[in-house]
Protein backbone atom coordinates (compact mmCIF):
# COMPACT_ATOMS: atom_id res chain seq x y z
CA UNK A 1 0.00 0.00 0.00
CA UNK A 2 2.45 1.93 1.04
CA UNK A 3 4.52 1.93 -2.44
CA UNK A 4 1.69 2.65 -4.12
CA UNK A 5 0.69 5.80 -2.47
CA UNK A 6 5.00 6.69 -2.85
CA UNK A 7 4.24 6.20 -6.48
CA UNK A 8 1.14 8.11 -7.23
CA UNK A 9 2.58 10.85 -5.54
CA UNK A 10 5.60 10.72 -7.79
CA UNK A 11 3.67 10.95 -10.78
CA UNK A 12 1.88 13.67 -8.99
CA UNK A 13 4.90 15.79 -8.96
CA UNK A 14 5.88 15.12 -12.13
CA UNK A 15 3.06 15.85 -13.54
CA UNK A 16 3.10 19.50 -11.89
CA UNK A 17 6.85 19.43 -12.74
CA UNK A 18 6.02 19.41 -16.65
CA UNK A 19 3.28 22.07 -16.58
CA UNK A 20 5.49 24.36 -14.71
CA UNK A 21 8.71 23.81 -16.27
CA UNK A 22 7.85 22.77 -20.04
CA UNK A 23 3.90 23.53 -20.95
CA UNK A 24 3.47 27.12 -19.01
CA UNK A 25 2.66 29.60 -22.01
CA UNK A 26 4.57 32.61 -20.64
CA UNK A 27 7.90 31.17 -19.56
CA UNK A 28 7.79 27.73 -20.23
CA UNK A 29 10.45 25.90 -22.87
CA UNK A 30 7.76 25.05 -25.32
CA UNK A 31 7.08 29.20 -25.59
CA UNK A 32 10.66 29.82 -25.88
CA UNK A 33 10.81 27.09 -28.46
CA UNK A 34 8.17 28.68 -30.11
CA UNK A 35 9.81 32.37 -30.19
CA UNK A 36 12.61 30.96 -31.70
CA UNK A 37 11.02 29.28 -34.63
CA UNK A 38 8.83 32.56 -35.02
CA UNK A 39 12.53 34.50 -35.49
CA UNK A 40 13.85 31.98 -37.18
CA UNK A 41 10.96 31.58 -39.95
CA UNK A 42 11.05 35.67 -39.63
CA UNK A 43 14.71 35.56 -41.01
CA UNK A 44 14.23 32.85 -43.43
CA UNK A 45 11.42 34.91 -45.22
CA UNK A 46 13.35 38.18 -45.35
CA UNK A 47 16.22 36.14 -47.11
CA UNK A 48 16.57 37.64 -50.54
CA UNK A 49 17.02 34.94 -53.82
Amino acid sequence: MRNILVTVMMIVVMLVLFNTIISDNATGTRARIQTQGNGANTMIGNLLP
